[in-house]
């Protein structure tokens, strides 16, 4: 019998090794360093990439949160992000 997790899932260190690509400009947005999990269902909310790191710098990058619905697809070796729009709308 096959392991359904497996056949229809994947573990946290397999999503850590996925690129996360923003599928709107094609950025690469790094891997996921971090999950947020609503601990009464269980259920992953978001992942979490870090944001750009500075050249030379001992700054802890920002973190960017991309909440799950926004996962447009997980490949072998990426995962396609659609982000939030901004709040102010597009830019002009």
């Amino acid at each position: 019998m096959h392991n359904p997790v497996k056949m229809f899932g994947c573990s946290v260190d397999e999503l850590k090794e996925k690129e996360v690509i923003n599928v709107c400009d094609g950025r690469k947005l790094g891997y996921i360093c971090d999950l947020t999990i609503d601990t009464c269902s269980g259920r992953i909310l978001s992942i979490v990439v870090p944001g750009d790191m500075k050249v030379f710098s001992f700054k802890k990058p920002d973190l960017i949160s991309i909440p799950w619905c926004n996962i447009e697809r997980i490949g072998d070796d990426t995962i396609l992000v659609r982000p939030e729009p901004h709040p102010s709308g597009p830019p002009k």
